[in-house]
């Protein structure tokens, strides 16, 4: 068995943005030479998410209305008397998730039909790292 770590850096432009990251978690999995087992791929930051879902544009509206209505930016979160004001980033990531882990098969990632990876940024302005371990023969 053998082990790959490698991570993916971002500074998205807005506060909330969903990136696909498949084609670069895919890359980081052939620099691997794994062929066979499991990759995990998860955000190292408390206010974004790593998730698989479909890559389609009315979904990742969707999404956006759902976490705003859920968590609202600016409401009157106690984590924003700190002096912070992403109380709304770190409920919405807890929502979305920190990880997924998605089997390897003959060197590649297997999904089931339309699924891909994302990154989830709820909290952006600044660069944040996603892990990207990938384990097997």
């Amino acid at each position: 068995m053998k082990s790959y770590r490698e991570e993916l850096w971002f500074h998205t432009q807005t506060r909330r943005e969903y990136v696909n990251i498949t084609s670069q978690v895919q890359r980081v999995l052939e620099d691997s030479g794994i062929q066979e087992g499991l990759v995990l791929v998860n955000a190292m930051h408390i206010t974004a998410s790593v998730y698989i879902n479909d890559d389609e544009a009315g979904l990742l509206r969707d999404y956006e209305r759902f976490l705003e209505r859920l968590a609202p930016h600016g409401d009157d979160y106690q984590h924003n008397r700190t002096g912070e004001d992403n109380g709304d980033a770190h409920i919405k990531r807890q929502i979305m998730g920190r990880e997924v882990v998605v089997a390897i098969t003959n060197g590649g990632l297997d999904f089931g039909p339309w699924e891909q990876i994302f990154y989830a940024e709820f909290d952006g302005g600044r660069r944040k790292r996603v892990l990207v371990k990938v384990i097997g023969e």
